[in-house]
């Protein structure tokens, strides 16, 4: 059984760094695309950034572009999403997902439906 447990999320300062980490285990694919969510009060699911663990190409919403980077340790079948200079706006439950079918980018958006596994979030609070 495939499990994803996310940790790292906080409260820090606007202008602040977080780094968060997704703990994956269960799964044996060789490819998977495995990607970072968030949900902020009142709003949709947001997809943040995806990598794909076989060839390591990587998507950032634009929103993030430039501030988040996406990395993986396959060693450690752990997942990273290192955050730097946070915005209040960045304000948000963070969710890892993953699903050995590939991920989905519509009109430069990271689909969340069609992911297959989910974590259970990690929350991030950004103060002004």
């Amino acid at each position: 059984q495939v499990q994803l447990v996310e940790s790292g999320g906080g409260s820090v300062q606007a202008g602040g760094s977080l780094r968060l980490s997704c703990a994956a285990s269960g799964y044996t694919y060789s490819t998977v695309c495995m990607g970072w969510f968030r949900q902020a009060p009142g709003k949709e699911l947001e997809g943040v950034a995806a990598i794909y663990t076989g060839g390591g190409s990587t998507y950032y919403a634009d929103s993030v572009k430039g501030r988040f980077t996406i990395s993986q340790d396959n060693a450690k079948n752990t997942l990273y999403l290192q955050m730097n200079s946070l915005k209040p706006e960045d304000t948000a439950m963070y969710y890892c997902a993953a699903d050995p079918g590939g991920c989905t980018v519509v009109a430069g958006n990271l689909l969340y439906y069609g992911m297959d596994y989910w974590g259970k979030g990690t929350l991030v609070t950004i103060s002004s």
